[in-house]
């Protein structure tokens, strides 16, 4: 059953058709300053792949991806949970060069979401991805990307700021890093989403890096696939988000696996059976390009821009009875 929180006076400031307006106005200006910071070309992108060839990503591994039959073809495909292994594959096949990647609109199917104020079964995400050399696969680089791409989160902001009245600007001037293990050092009696709201509470933004790897409390942060990110090499940018009083997730990213955190990564996950797929061997024969790359969430980066208390607000979605009720009967417009 899903849930709904529904902030006490909350009213949305913008009437639907001015809501269809700014959301426009958001995702064009996005889109724009993210290719000019990080060199980036704008690409069609697919939205169902062939399971056999181990594109798709398989989150924590345990949500149920869409699969249906294409009787032409004689094969079954699957909806994508989302681009992070086909970028790399295309950055390959299109003849992409060191320095240079690609940005695709990213739409997907996630059945088994706790749907909630942030959780849809639709997905829409700016999904990037950009060669890099080996010797740039370091966590310079990692902090590097991450600042341009905050750069363009405050940028839009006071973009926003200007258009709108209502609209202030609430990140901070810079973002701040921690990791995992430092959040664990740091509140070791709390739950990771515990940890993460006391660190953005405090802080306002943070990249929180190095997601997946198993900590020295002998758990992981949280879940994350083994054959894209480097688990020493990634993470999330998270903001205070006031209107719900959370921390709110705006993007996960990373540089990607090489031959040799692939290799460590499947065996610390279980998975050594993905090493027979095109992808994967891919990788080992060191036939694809190093890269860097990750998605933000087009419809939360509206609803944060927007002020908006759910992701039901910028986007079209199926929720379940009790969620449309409580919404209706709090003044929140679900499209």
């Amino acid at each position: 059953m899903g849930t709904v929180i529904i902030p006490e006076g909350y009213k949305s400031c913008l009437s639907t058709y001015e809501t269809q307006e700014a959301i426009g106005m958001i995702k064009n200006l996005m889109q724009k300053k993210l290719c000019m910071a990080l060199k980036l070309k704008r690409v069609t992108a697919p939205l169902f792949v062939d399971p056999a060839s181990g594109l798709n990503d398989d989150l924590n591994g345990v949500e149920r991806p869409v699969t249906f039959d294409i009787p032409d073809a004689k094969m079954e495909a699957q909806v994508v949970h989302s681009l992070a292994k086909w970028k790399r594959m295309a950055l390959y096949r299109y003849n992409f060069h060191p320095g240079k990647g690609i940005l695709c609109d990213m739409n997907a199917i996630r059945r088994d979401e706790a749907l909630d104020n942030l959780h849809s079964a639709y997905v829409d995400q700016w999904d990037w991805e950009k060669i890099i050399s080996k010797e740039e696969r370091t966590m310079e680089t990692l902090i590097n990307t991450v600042r341009s791409i905050y750069s363009v989160l405050r940028k839009t902001e006071k973009y926003m700021a200007v258009q709108y009245d209502y609209i202030e600007e609430i990140l901070p001037k810079e973002i701040a890093f921690v990791s995992t293990q430092e959040l664990v050092d740091m509140y070791p009696d709390l739950t990771p989403k515990e940890r993460e709201y006391k660190i953005v509470k405090e802080k306002g933004a943070v990249f929180l890096m190095q997601v997946g790897k198993v900590l020295s409390n002998g758990e992981r942060h949280d879940g994350r696939a083994p054959d894209y990110d480097d688990w020493e090499l990634n993470g999330d940018i998270l903001v205070y988000y006031p209107v719900l009083d959370i921390a709110l997730e705006l993007s996960s990213m990373g540089i990607r696996v090489d031959e040799d955190s692939l290799d460590s990564q499947l065996t610390e996950a279980g998975c050594d059976d993905r090493r027979e797929l095109p992808f994967q061997k891919a990788i080992f024969n060191q036939e694809l390009p190093y890269t860097i790359g990750g998605g933000i969430g087009q419809s939360r980066i509206c609803m944060f821009f927007l002020r908006k208390a759910h992701i039901g607000e910028v986007h079209v979605s199926i929720w379940p009875d009790s969620i449309q009720k409580a919404a209706e009967e709090g003044g929140v417009n679900l499209l």
